[in-house]
């Protein structure tokens, strides 16, 4: 069971870091990347709030050395992936993941965007810079991921993969 979790782990961070290379729009400083919101949400959905921040972590680290990510990838995609893991927890609707991530990624992580901004890369962009597109980011990845996750409930890959 741990060998099929991790793997599928492995999976979703391949997905992310190929899917940034893809599928992104500039943000100012930052890069906005839909498809790492949408695999936040289905990491949630079938693994857990635990597995979907590691998913992440590990995603911004690969994105920031190959390139093709900010230091900006930790807050905004580590703050909605656990989000969207606790509400999911909570209250077991998939909608309910794709809000948490928009939450903790457009908002909340947004606004820790600016201190985190200025002490580590130097920019003095205010909170209404990096709002739009974290929110904007975050509710089309969420919108995607709940659809995909969805679709992966009513297959019920959980227990045909014996997940969980």
């Amino acid at each position: 069971m741990k060998t099929k979790k991790l793997m599928l782990m492995a999976m979703f961070v391949a997905i992310g870091v190929a899917g940034s290379a893809f599928v992104y729009f500039p943000a100012g400083i930052a890069r906005a990347y839909p498809i790492q919101h949408a695999v936040n949400v289905i990491a949630a959905v079938l693994l857990g709030p635990g597995p979907a921040v590691l998913i992440a972590f590990l995603t911004g680290i690969v994105r920031i050395l190959t390139g093709t990510g900010s230091l900006l990838a930790f807050p905004g995609g580590m703050i909605g992936a656990i989000l969207a893991g606790l509400f999911y927890a909570k209250f077991g609707k998939i909608w309910v993941a794709a809000v948490g991530e928009v939450i903790g990624t457009g908002i909340i992580a947004s606004l820790i965007a600016v201190p985190y901004a200025r002490i580590l890369l130097g920019t003095e962009f205010g909170i209404l810079f990096f709002i739009p597109p974290f929110l904007i980011s975050s509710l089309t990845g969420a919108i995607l991921g709940a659809i995909l996750a969805t679709r992966l409930a009513k297959a019920d890959i959980r227990n045909a993969w014996r997940i969980n």
